[in-house]
């Protein structure tokens, strides 16, 4: 038996007082009486469960703009771009004149069942997020695959797609299409960025072998690929994340997800690779100019936040900087040593009559001296000619009467392990 009733029968056929029965049941004196006055005005009926809702919501949100909602977030779906509650109601205030919080968007969007529930999805507060505060501050660079369609509908070759991107304003500096990106790619798009934007302070990449040797395998631990060479000479910092924590490049690989999700939105999927980059470049204008970034203050697009501080540059002095490293190697049957130097690979002539020996490369940039790793014995010092594979025996140093930088500390070398 409900509370109601049970309230009705102590006062009405049990002559319970209503402070009585207010004691008893738990209830407030007011609501007593108001429910007495139903009762005696209804009857049965006053015992029904009634809505608590207004007869009138003045701040109810129009019909006409709960249906512009709906078109609204069809036609950004359609068109591959993002489709939230703040970008609806960024739409609404700037196109419409319609000022409507995001709450209260998204609020519409649910009731209309427009979005769909992700209770497992990692709430974005839950995320530690850094920014630059400059532009050109840092860039952030990485690729993605996409799989070209041939003109009869069946898939196509898989290609890759290069971006770089500025952290502190999220502006797409380049984006490019190739078949495979190499090293030579990742330098070339690099200073084509650079040659219209400046050079950035510092770039953030991920450990491929595109951008770094730092994790190489054997024959090319502590060496510079040409990219990092180039980013060395012009005082360039280069940050690479963690292994296995792919978060740090949260913004270029966010960039990445919506690039795709507008080129599979494209009514017509390109066949080519110059079809492709016909697309990229389109995007690459809707996305800096056009769009609003969630991320950014007052939602403003890529280009205003890029063009909005001005920008910073590499700060470290590296003129005086060497690059120091020493390698372990054995004498191939040919005479000869190999070194990679700026993504290509330099044989050095030693001798045949020393082919099997295991030897020590001492390296300053391209100076190279190679020491007999049983004896000490110098078998060979020479200056790396950087035009040339092979570099002959009759190679050595050139005479300079520039002073040479200092050299490694390895006099009077005694008997070494092979396996130190």
């Amino acid at each position: 038996m409900s509370t109601a009733r049970l309230v009705i029968t102590a006062v009405t056929l049990e002559g319970v007082s209503v402070a009585e029965a207010a004691r008893r049941y738990g209830v407030h004196r007011s609501w007593i009486y108001k429910l007495l006055a139903r009762y005696e005005s209804e009857g049965e009926a006053a015992f029904e469960s009634r809505s608590r809702r207004p007869r009138s919501s003045p701040n109810a949100t129009p019909p006409e703009t709960v249906s512009l909602l709906r078109e609204l977030r069809a036609q950004l779906v359609a068109a591959g771009l993002d489709a939230g509650a703040e970008t609806l109601a960024w739409h609404l205030a700037q196109h419409h004149d319609i000022t409507l919080s995001r709450s209260t968007v998204h609020r519409i969007l649910v009731r209309e069942g427009l979005i769909t529930p992700e209770p497992k999805k990692r709430p974005r507060s839950s995320y530690l997020r850094f920014q630059a505060d400059q532009p050109n501050e840092c860039w952030q660079s990485d690729f993605t695959h996409y799989r070209l369609t041939h003109p009869d509908g069946r898939p196509g070759p898989d290609v890759e797609i290069i971006t770089w991107l500025d952290d502190h304003s999220r502006y797409a500096l380049h984006l490019s299409a190739h078949h495979r990106i190499t090293t030579p790619i990742v330098l070339g798009t690099f200073t084509q960025a650079t040659d219209l934007h400046g050079y950035p302070a510092a770039t953030l990449t991920d450990n491929g072998m595109v951008y770094t040797v730092r994790y190489a395998g054997r024959g090319r631990q502590g060496g510079r690929n040409a990219f990092e060479n180039h980013l060395r000479q012009h005082g360039i910092t280069q940050k690479n994340v963690a292994p296995n924590h792919p978060q740090t490049q949260g913004k270029v690989e966010r960039f990445q997800q919506t690039m795709k999700k507008w080129l599979r939105s494209q009514p017509a999927q390109p066949a080519t690779i110059g079809q492709l980059q016909i697309l990229l470049e389109a995007f690459q204008v809707e996305y800096n100019t056009r769009r609003p970034h969630r991320s950014l203050p007052h939602q403003a697009t890529p280009a205003t936040a890029y063009t909005a501080r001005p920008k910073t540059g590499p700060t470290t002095d590296r003129t005086n900087d060497t690059h120091d490293r020493i390698r372990t190697d054995r004498i191939g049957t040919t005479g000869t040593v190999t070194l990679r130097h700026a993504s290509r690979l330099h044989h050095i002539g030693i001798g045949r009559a020393h082919a099997g020996t295991y030897v020590r490369l001492l390296i300053r940039d391209l100076d190279v001296t190679i020491i007999n790793l049983t004896t000490g014995e110098i078998l060979r010092e020479l200056t790396i000619d950087p035009t040339r594979n092979y570099q002959p025996l009759t190679q050595t140093r050139p005479a300079s009467n520039q002073p040479r930088k200092q050299q490694w500390p390895y006099v009077s070398v005694g008997p070494l392990s092979p396996m130190s």
